[in-house]
């Protein structure tokens, strides 16, 4: 026998569904969500009809602005953003990896010039993003994005 919790729909504000799983907190911490106003609900490692697991962020009375949703983006390539007002979804749409990311996060490699000089990072999207790989601008390493969560600016 399976429960169901059931959750309240949301008058106005978003819904970012599909979010890989365990990346749900890292859109929260780096948005500093927590630090806002508004009903936010948060479901982590749920099934999901795509197969696999999944994290849901259903946020009341909040809309993001295009650089939150290419930030967003990094951690949630292929989410799907529900924005919501009066109960129905007014606009949906997948997340894509931006091509260009400036300042967001540092660069691993001690000795690149963006951890030495007063400039910003800057990596841009590979042919291999799709896999998580982004390449520095400055020193031309490639990594992997989980391995940039951890150098968040």
């Amino acid at each position: 026998m399976s429960k169901t919790l059931s959750v309240s729909a949301i008058e106005n504000g978003c819904v970012i569904d599909h979010i890989p799983a365990g990346h749900a907190g890292h859109i929260i911490n780096f948005l500093k969500l927590t630090e806002q106003d508004g009903q936010m609900t948060i479901g982590l490692n749920l099934t999901s009809k795509r197969g696999g697991v999944k994290d849901i962020l259903k946020l009341e009375g909040r809309h993001f602005t295009e650089v939150e949703l290419e930030k967003i983006a990094i951690f949630a390539t292929g989410a799907t953003v529900n924005e919501i007002e009066n109960f129905e979804v007014i606009k949906k749409f997948k997340l894509t990896m931006p091509e260009q990311i400036i300042g967001v996060m540092r660069c691993p490699n001690g000795t690149c010039i963006s951890n030495k000089e007063p400039v910003k990072s800057h990596f841009t999207s590979t042919t291999d993003y799709h896999h998580g790989k982004l390449k520095c601008h400055y020193c031309e390493a490639s990594y992997a994005t989980k391995t940039l969560y951890q150098q968040l600016a």
